[in-house]
């Protein structure tokens, strides 16, 4: 997921690869329904290495969090680079867009709705928190917009989460074709499973 330098050490490039094999688990099953030898698994390294680098499930959780806000933050910023100089709302569309092509892939997408539902331990609604500011505050800062401008394109991202999770995209009900109207969701490749 994230470019890797031919100066990591060889820590620092299980820690990567624990990290994004924490995403891709806890994306499955949720921080109660991964246990840390299938996280281990996906890595290729051992349970008892993955706790020498993340003490606990807890912050194992909420590193793979981190990572996932980081990767947003560098998709919307793809976005209103391809915005260019049009505007508030052109930025917001274009980083909407480019956020939802990031969540078409559904792992992301699933370890911010898994993130939500622990959200009663605390260091997993901090770190809940930290990510939305640091979308929220970049999409302020970058954009220019109002602050309610800012809220509506966090509102729709919201809504996006709904509409991908649930699979609204051309479903031929009434009601799923106004919460999806002129909303953009691109198709993810498919992925083979258990990967």
């Amino acid at each position: 997921m994230r470019k890797r330098s031919a100066t990591l050490s060889t820590s620092d490039i299980r820690r990567e690869a624990v990290v994004d094999a924490a995403i891709a688990e806890f994306a499955q099953s949720g921080f109660h329904g991964t246990p840390i030898n299938t996280v281990a698994m996906r890595a290729r390294i051992s349970p008892a290495y993955v706790f020498k680098l993340f003490p606990s499930k807890v912050e194992l959780f909420v590193a793979a969090l981190d990572r996932c806000y980081e990767l947003v933050q560098q998709a919307i910023a793809a976005g209103a680079t391809r915005a260019g100089d049009g505007g508030p709302e052109k930025i917001l569309h274009e980083m909407g867009g480019a956020y939802a092509q990031l969540i078409g892939n559904k792992s992301l997408l699933m370890l911010q709705v898994h993130a939500q539902s622990a959200a009663n331990i605390p260091e997993i609604a901090e770190a809940v928190r930290r990510g939305l500011r640091r979308v929220t505050e970049y999409a302020k800062t970058r954009s220019e917009a109002e602050d309610d401008q800012v809220q509506r394109f966090i509102a729709y991202g919201q809504l996006c989460h709904l509409i991908t999770t649930l699979e609204l995209d051309g479903h031929d009900a009434e009601w799923a074709g106004i919460l999806t109207a002129g909303i953009r969701h691109p198709k993810a490749p498919e992925t083979p499973k258990g990967t």
